[in-house]
């Protein structure tokens, strides 16, 4: 769920501060005030989660050396100055220096609150955006989000810490939705070069011309970016989607790699995409690229191989959707499950998200069932599903497993409660944890 922000209200005058908290309060934010400079200097850190009100003129250190300090801590921290009457050039000023905007005094309440909406979610973004980065740079908060105790999940996650040490350039591919991109940046995050760039280019989003000049320059003197293979400089290019890439474009991207040397200056991560039946990577690439960049190689498993881990994620990510949407997840029943682990899943990861978040949409207004949004998906399923060959026993067992790890997470380890719910004596689930590998801990 997105972070509540605060606003800070910095003035000298108390009745300013006082009318200004009050009305921001009315208006739902979380305010805080302060009577001078140097006390809110103690609280603003980098990731302050929030705004800041200042008054310009003030004893002590004035809004301009309070608005520089703030700057050098975090420039990306929204200020609004309130000026008065003959301030103008110094609100301009204040501009230059890195305020988000001013209020010029007598100021409309209203104004102010337009300014406080865009000036939190413009912090609201610059936050998640630090989150996100703080993630995909934590190679073992990367590695939480492969879910899945199944073997070809262990198996993908060794795969990325082995080649993640290594440095030389690698090809994943996997069906569409499977979750590519994520084991990128987990290569990123679990090799030597996690504090440096990553760079991310789609090769189908663009024209063959525009794909050119991002891969390689010239860019012109008003591009922001430079060159993605420059900009990767150190650290890592990742391309998805490089079946898209033309003869032309492969040839020059062929001759950018040679130029390196090794060890490679630039690691290259090249991703396919292929969905044509039948074809591959290695008849998409010129054979000399293609074995350039699939000398180490990952193949991510799609979601109908990773058999319990269905379940697992299912039930991690309608948890997620239900504290969003403010409501309870949905209850799967022994069938549904079982029609969870059997659907084809074309769209694999992707697909399970959305039947997820459909599912505690549904649940919320109390109709619907998660057998109809997979039929709906799959028109050839059938209401009643057969085992397909796989003997009863594993769906009961993956259905057991679920019941009570889902138990064990909404009881938050208490065996008592779950003992309770589930009617189990402490013998028969300490079994039955210890068979499916359930730690009381990991619910604490």
């Amino acid at each position: 769920m997105a972070q509540a922000m605060k606003i800070a209200i910095v003035d000298d005058e108390q009745d300013m501060r006082q009318s200004i908290s009050q009305w921001l309060a009315l208006s739902g934010y979380d305010t805080e005030t302060f009577s001078c400079a140097e006390d809110a200097l103690k609280v603003l850190g980098p990731d302050y989660p929030g705004i800041v009100i200042s008054d310009i003129r003030m004893p002590g250190m004035d809004g301009m050396q309070f608005l520089r300090k703030l700057m050098g801590s975090d420039s990306a921290l929204p200020v609004i100055m309130i000026t008065g009457h003959g301030d103008v050039p110094m609100a301009v000023e204040a501009m230059r220096v890195g305020a988000f905007d001013f209020l010029e005094k007598p100021f409309n309440p209203d104004r102010m609150s337009d300014l406080a909406k865009r000036a939190t979610g413009a912090r609201r973004l610059v936050m998640d955006n630090r989150v996100l980065r703080r993630e995909l740079s934590d190679g073992s908060q990367l590695m939480k989000k492969l879910i899945g105790a199944s073997p070809v999940m262990e198996r993908l996650r060794e795969d990325i810490l082995d080649l993640g040490q290594a440095d030389g350039h690698v090809l994943i591919d996997g069906e569409t939705g499977s979750g590519k991109t994520l084991v990128a940046h987990a290569l990123h995050a679990a090799g030597s070069r996690a504090g440096r760039k990553f760079v991310l280019v789609s090769c189908a989003a663009l024209s063959e011309d525009a794909l050119s000049k991002r891969l390689f320059g010239p860019m012109m003197p008003e591009d922001a970016q430079l060159p993605a293979m420059e900009e990767a400089r150190g650290g890592t290019l990742v391309l998805e989607d490089i079946e898209a890439l033309s003869e032309t474009l492969q040839a020059r991207l062929l001759s950018a790699i040679n130029e390196q040397g090794a060890p490679a200056e630039t690691r290259i991560v090249a991703i396919s995409n292929l969905q044509e039946a039948g074809r591959t990577s290695e008849d998409a690439l010129r054979s000399d690229l293609f074995y350039r960049l699939a000398a180490l190689r990952i193949t991510v498993p799609p979601l109908r191989a990773r058999g319990e881990d269905i379940l697992t994620l299912f039930m991690r990510l309608s948890e997620q959707f239900a504290e969003e949407y403010g409501c309870d997840a949905p209850q799967v029943t022994a069938q549904e499950a079982a029609q969870l682990l059997q659907a084809p899943w074309p769209g694999n990861v992707r697909q399970l998200i959305n039947i997820a978040e459909r599912a505690v949409l549904q649940a919320r207004r109390g109709s619907g069932t998660i057998a109809s949004l997979l039929m709906s998906d799959h028109e050839d399923m059938q209401p009643v599903m057969t085992t397909e060959g796989k003997p009863l026993k594993e769906y009961v067992e993956a259905f057991e497993r679920m019941l009570i790890d889902n138990t064990m997470r909404r009881h938050k380890g208490s065996i008592a409660s779950v003992m309770d719910e589930l009617c189990l004596p402490r013998r028969t689930l300490n079994e039955k944890m210890a068979k499916y590998g359930l730690q009381r801990s990991d619910y604490i």
